[in-house]
């Protein structure tokens, strides 16, 4: 009895160790809302050679795309101290298109070695938009003023859009 009561508590420490490395950092400060889901079946839709916009996108099995917004806060508390609101790191199972609306937003890259930010801000800026792979990020709005951005998600069908992911490493925040 009394080992197998040990090896319980052996097992029970190894999950909540593994649970502490493996921490996911939620979204904070940051209000997402669901504008619209929609499934769409198999599509190949390519412009033609005479069209303003080079566009080829193909789906083998019906996919949903989803119609997200994000309202960011000026700041965020981070352990009681103030901090950039951020999406925390996650990935998504597709890609996905950011439009910055409003304010300024910084993009990392969860594969990115170095760190490198993605500064997006909303229009007339040329740059106001952001594509992410789905390989994993984070976006914070570092700027101290409120921030929207509209994101357009590829995802399976009825599966879920986002998986939040433990902090690769990569970046010193």
């Amino acid at each position: 009895m009394k080992m197998r009561l040990l090896g319980l508590l052996a097992i029970v420490g190894t999950v909540i160790g593994v649970g502490v490395v493996t921490r996911a950092e939620p979204a904070n400060g940051v209000t997402p809302t669901v504008l619209a889901r929609g499934t769409y079946p198999r599509f190949h839709v390519k412009t033609s050679a005479d069209s303003l916009v080079d566009f080829d996108a193909k789906a083998k099995e019906p996919l949903d795309l989803v119609v997200r917004q994000h309202q960011y806060a000026a700041s965020a508390l981070c352990g009681g101290i103030p901090c950039p609101s951020s999406t925390g790191w996650h990935q998504h199972p597709g890609p996905v298109f950011i439009t910055v609306t409003q304010g300024t937003l910084t993009f990392y890259e969860a594969d990115d070695p170095s760190c490198t930010p993605h500064v997006v801000s909303a229009l007339p800026s040329f740059e106001h938009a952001y594509v992410d792979d789905g390989h994993g990020h984070i976006a914070r709005n570092e700027s101290g003023q409120v921030a929207t951005d509209v994101s357009v998600i590829v995802a399976p069908v009825n599966l879920p859009f986002r998986t939040d992911i433990a902090p690769p490493g990569n970046c010193a925040f």
